[in-house]
């Protein structure tokens, strides 16, 4: 009986020193991303599972999901220089894995891609975001993702909603998301879009990252 209880009360001192660790490893990823330009930074892409095309009576809804979506991320990458990552994020390397981002997209259902409600454009919270990155496979990596989930984008105010999203890639768990909006332009959809991805990535750079250093990274 007494080896019993011995075994007993290690085995919950062992479970409770393993969750200390885990905790302790996720509270660490975002000081650590904010806190060094040598942090293993892995870029994910746009997500736009979620996402809404309001108030836009030309968008083709399939040809959104079947060809401009995927048009779109590429163009983040190819383009590195001016969609730039490494500036935004104040680091040293960017990496980057669409793989993930082009599978969740694929599956989207066109007919729920349009909408003529301008309420779509702040539906979301933060447990929307939340729920998103559990679809993602990511643990067993290392350092920090960064997934842009995007809510809306609203035709009658030139705007797009993307929530900013980093990942632990250890454990696959969100460490923070914000929501920010950036204005969209250009011609043909793709470079629409993507104008308003780069005036976001442009605002962190200016004054975001700062203010999220100083929130998450102390």
């Amino acid at each position: 009986m007494k080896s019993a209880i011995t075994f007993k009360a290690k085995f919950l001192l062992f479970a409770a020193l393993f969750l200390t660790c885990c905790t302790f490893t996720f509270a660490q990823t975002a000081k650590d991303f904010f806190g060094s330009s040598e942090t293993p930074f892995l870029y994910l892409g746009v997500d736009f599972t979620k996402n809404k095309i309001i108030d836009d009576a030309t968008a083709n809804a399939m040809d959104i999901r079947d060809r401009q979506y995927a048009s779109i991320n590429d163009v983040i990458i190819n383009e590195a220089k001016k969609f730039d990552m490494k500036s935004a994020f104040h680091k040293s390397n960017v990496d980057h894995d669409l793989g993930l981002v082009s599978q969740m997209n694929s599956k989207i259902n066109a007919e729920a891609i349009l909408s003529t409600s301008t309420a779509d454009f702040h539906r979301l919270q933060a447990s929307d975001i939340e729920s998103v990155v559990r679809g993602y496979k990511v643990g067993g990596k290392k350092g920090v993702g960064l997934l842009l989930v995007a809510e809306g984008v609203s035709k009658s105010d030139k705007a797009i909603a993307i929530w900013v999203t980093l990942i632990d890639l250890s454990n696959g768990k969100m460490i923070m998301t914000e929501r920010m909006e950036g204005k969209v332009g250009g011609f043909g959809f793709r470079n629409y879009i993507a104008a308003g991805v780069k005036s976001i990535l442009d605002a962190i750079e200016k004054k975001k990252y700062n203010e999220w250093k100083s929130k998450y990274g102390m």
